[in-house]
């Protein structure tokens, strides 16, 4: 019997530009028009939800501008889990979808004021079963987000094989990537803002020595997309019509484009995958599995999740109450606060 072919879709689109609403209305739109030509797997790019903060490239760190833009991003971002999430996960439970998404996460669990760039994965159940924070934001990126840590690092369960997901860059870092391969991903997603040769380049080499499909996404952002309003337009040349021209592609896991590159245009690219063509190749190469010397190199990833702020118990001896705490006593306190110990009493000698 045939196995049915799994239907994966990458949708390279434009946000509108640092408008939460707005943006996810949109990927909503391209998410039906995905499922209803079938696909099973919906991938967005890097950063989509309000938007890629390009200007990082290009305003200088001092200027006001960079205020006013963080300011903006930070109040378009997404809160986890909040109204985006939701909306994403009913979208997935009606339409039967896995959905990866890239958005501008809040730190909520602590300061609200900080971002990560984060990518979402939500279920065909409507079930929003993990998120990935960027490892290791990328030169300027560094101003607007915030590193992520390895509790964040996960492989998912589709029908056809495990799926992962890493962040424009991280892709470059091979321990990321490995991890992903140990795992037993069969599918990978490298969300992304790259594009260009020798980013294609690397797709096609991940693809290959993972032995699995790589679906590379990422914006298409014309110089249209981005308001006159937007301080940072006048950085751009004038005569650069794409900030970024996209070439989003799916690559199958012999290195060759199965769909794409798409260039200088927004749309969906689309594969169809069989399980046979996951497995079959992997006799002459499985970089976590036969051509994997575990005996000579070793890999330990830290999963604890960094809290930044954490609270421990300690016992007030005049209230005689446990207090709970988010710093050490200061050991002058706990001095003036003791109670003295009593002295022994010496025992009579018997006369």
């Amino acid at each position: 019997m045939t196995p049915k072919p799994y239907k994966v879709a990458a949708v390279q689109i434009a946000p509108v530009f640092l408008d939460r609403e707005r943006t996810l209305e949109k990927a909503l739109r391209y998410l039906d028009e995905a499922a209803a030509a079938g696909a099973k797997l919906v991938v967005f790019p890097e950063a989509l939800i309000p938007g890629y903060p390009d200007w990082v490239w290009s305003v200088p760190p001092r200027e006001p501008l960079m205020d006013e833009l963080y300011g903006e991003l930070l109040e378009n971002s997404v809160e986890i889990p909040g109204d985006v999430t939701r909306r994403l996960c009913d979208a997935a439970r009606e339409k039967k979808v896995f959905i990866v998404m890239g958005v501008n996460e809040r730190n909520t669990e602590a300061s609200g004021g900080s971002l990560y760039n984060t990518l979402l994965f939500i279920n065909p159940d409507g079930e929003l079963v993990g998120r990935h924070r960027k490892l290791i934001p990328t030169g300027g990126e560094r101003l607007m987000w915030g590193q992520g840590d390895g509790s964040t690092l996960q492989v998912y369960d589709t029908p056809i094989g495990k799926l992962s997901g890493l962040i424009c860059w991280e892709n470059y870092m091979p321990l990321a990537r490995y991890a992903m391969y140990a795992w037993g991903s069969r599918l990978h997603v490298a969300s992304t803002w790259d594009r260009g040769e020798v980013w294609l380049a690397t797709v096609r080499h991940i693809a290959k020595e993972g032995q699995l499909f790589v679906i590379n996404c990422c914006q298409a952002l014309h110089r249209n997309d981005i308001p006159d309003s937007a301080g940072h337009k006048k950085y751009y040349p004038a005569d650069r019509q794409w900030i970024n021209g996209g070439d989003s592609a799916i690559v199958n896991p012999d290195g060759k484009f199965i769909a794409g590159p798409l260039h200088d245009a927004e749309g969906i690219l689309y594969a169809e995958i069989v399980s046979k063509d996951l497995s079959g190749p992997r006799w002459m190469l499985d970089v976590a599995g036969h051509y994997a010397r575990p005996d000579v190199f070793q890999l330990h990833i830290q999963r604890e999740a960094k809290a930044m702020i954490s609270e421990r118990a300690w016992r007030d001896p005049l209230a005689g109450t446990e207090s709970r705490s988010n710093s050490v006593r200061p050991k002058a306190q706990a001095a003036a606060t003791a109670k003295p110990t009593p002295a022994k009493k010496r025992p009579r000698k018997a006369k």
